[in-house]
């Protein structure tokens, strides 16, 4: 199964602000900032990874809905579902 680009436009921008607030972490690690900061920040970005993880997996189960012949089964979706849990 190839996911839509197109489809996926807002998933890969949350992935690129992710990135950002990734190197936001490391730099205030290395500033040796607050670590309530820094561990709130480190929360945004995982909160982000997640989101865009299942909305991956959300576009991957609407094609398999629409085409029968995706190539994955249910319990191939459910592994990857579960990858994110």
């Amino acid at each position: 199964m190839e996911l839509d680009t197109a489809d996926l436009a807002p998933v890969i921008n949350r992935l690129k602000r992710a990135q950002g607030q990734l190197a936001a972490v490391t730099r205030m690690l290395e500033e040796g900032r607050d670590c309530k900061d820094t561990v709130t920040q480190l929360a945004a970005v995982s909160k982000a990874l997640d989101r865009a993880g299942f909305a991956i997996i959300a576009s991957g189960l609407e094609q398999c809905i629409v085409q029968k012949d995706a190539g994955m089964s249910t319990k191939d979706l459910e592994k990857l579902f579960l990858s994110l849990a």
